[in-house]
């Protein structure tokens, strides 16, 4: 009887422990196109020892824009301070992408703007809402996830980059 129960307490010990640190989980490959119109592997923009920020968004997302215009104001110094490289990728369908290009040019983002018009990576990631975050590590494991946007969320995804640099 004393074996099973400590068999029993270290099994669940093992379960919690996974449960909190689990496998990491990693952007699948997925084709992506450029605002020109190119096909692009997402897996050719993460990793390589750099941070990186996958922001899905769409023209028609008052919260995704608002996000997207606020993390703007911190990118400059973000890409000075820990080497951050981020992703936009629209899910706007074909016929709305075309509005994509003068957005991005009258928003001033110098982002890297990606379409997944197909949904095909927002299914792999198995998501719904808009504005989703990944932060990947130099690894491009995803080590933090966010969903919506309110004001001071960036602040937030700059703590969460804050943990995952590493000083070169």
């Amino acid at each position: 009887m004393k074996f099973s129960i400590k068999l029993l307490f270290v099994l669940a010990i093992a379960v919690v422990v996974c449960a909190f640190t689990g496998p990491s989980s990693t952007i699948p490959s997925v084709d992506l196109k450029t605002l020109d119109g190119k096909t692009v592997n997402i897996k050719d923009y993460i990793g390589k020892d750099k941070i990186t920020i996958v922001s899905f968004w769409a023209t028609w997302c008052s919260p995704c824009k608002r996000e997207l215009d606020a993390v703007s104001d911190f990118y400059e110094e973000w890409q000075d301070e820990y080497d951050v490289e981020l992703l936009a990728i629209t899910i706007d369908d074909a016929r709305s992408l075309a509005k994509v290009p003068a957005l991005v040019e009258t928003k001033g983002w110098e982002y890297t703007i990606l379409a997944d018009v197909k949904r095909e990576l927002q299914k792999a990631l198995n998501f719904q809402t808009i504005p989703q975050t990944f932060l990947l590590d130099g690894k491009g494991e995803i080590v933090y996830t966010h969903s919506g946007y309110s004001p001071g969320d960036e602040y937030e995804l700059e703590e969460e980059i804050k943990k995952h640099h590493v000083a070169k």
